[in-house]
C-alpha cells in the first residue's frame, strides 16, 4: 500500500506540467503533507478507530481522486482538441498510460477508505455488511477463516474496472461504490478508446 501510495504521488510529476492543478509539485506536497499527518496520528495500530485518523484519511483520498480526475479531463480534453503530447505516439501513450494507472490507484485507495467503514471497521468488525461483496464474502466455504480485503484487493478491484468497465471480482451494493465504479469506468473508457484511437491515427 505504501509503494502505490508513493507511485500515486510521483504521477503528477512524471506528466507534463500543463497537467497539473497549479504548480507541478502542489498535488504531491498536499499529498506527502497529508501522509505525515496521517503517520504522525496513527502510530501503526489499527484496532482503535480514530476520528482524527478517518478524516485525514477522508481528506488524502479526496485529493487523490480529484488530482486523477483533473489529469484525465486535461487528457481528454486535448485528445479532443489537440495538445503537445498528442500529436506524436511516444509522449500521447506515456501521458495515457500515467493517467489511466493514476485513475486505478487514486480509487483503489477509494475502494479500500469507504468500504465497510474504512480499514478501522474491518479489521475490527466482522458482522459489518460490506460495501463491495468480494467472492470469499458470498462464498465463505471458499476463504480461509476470518479472511477481510487487503488493500492489494482493492488495487485489483480498480484494475478489472479499469480495463473490463464492469464489476469482475467484486460486486457494489452501496450506491456510492457503483457510482464510483461509474465514473472510473468512464473514464478508462474515455482515455483508453481516445488514447489507442488516436496513436492508431498517427502511426499510420
Amino acid at each position: 500500500m505504501a509503494a502505490a501510495l508513493v507511485v500515486t504521488m510521483a504521477i503528477p510529476l512524471l506528466l507534463p506540467g500543463r497537467f497539473s492543478l497549479g504548480v507541478q509539485w502542489l498535488v504531491p506536497s498536499i499529498e506527502a503533507v497529508l501522509l505525515v499527518a496521517l503517520i504522525v496520528a496513527d502510530p501503526g495500530r489499527i484496532d482503535r478507530p480514530s476520528t482524527t485518523v478517518r478524516v485525514i484519511s477522508m481528506v488524502l483520498i479526496t485529493v487523490l481522486v480529484v488530482g486523477a480526475a483533473g489529469v484525465t479531463v486535461r487528457l481528454v480534453v486535448d485528445l479532443v482538441e489537440g495538445g503537445p503530447e498528442t500529436s506524436s505516439a511516444g509522449p500521447l501513450l506515456r501521458a495515457g498510460f500515467l493517467v489511466w494507472l493514476y485513475t486505478i490507484l487514486a480509487f483503489a485507495f477509494l475502494y479500500w477508505e469507504l468500504d465497510s467503514g474504512g480499514p478501522e471497521v474491518r479489521a475490527t468488525t466482522t458482522s459489518t455488511a460490506p460495501d463491495l461483496a468480494f467472492p470469499q464474502q458470498l462464498a465463505p466455504e471458499v476463504a480461509k477463516p476470518g479472511w477481510r480485503p487487503l488493500f492489494f484487493d482493492y488495487l485489483y478491484l480498480g484494475f478489472t474496472n479499469a480495463t473490463a468497465f464492469s464489476p469482475t471480482d467484486a460486486m457494489p451494493l452501496a450506491r456510492w461504490a457503483k457510482l464510483a465504479m461509474s465514473v472510473q469506468a468512464t473514464g478508462s473508457l474515455l482515455v483508453l478508446g481516445l488514447v489507442i484511437a488516436r496513436a492508431v491515427n498517427i502511426l499510420r
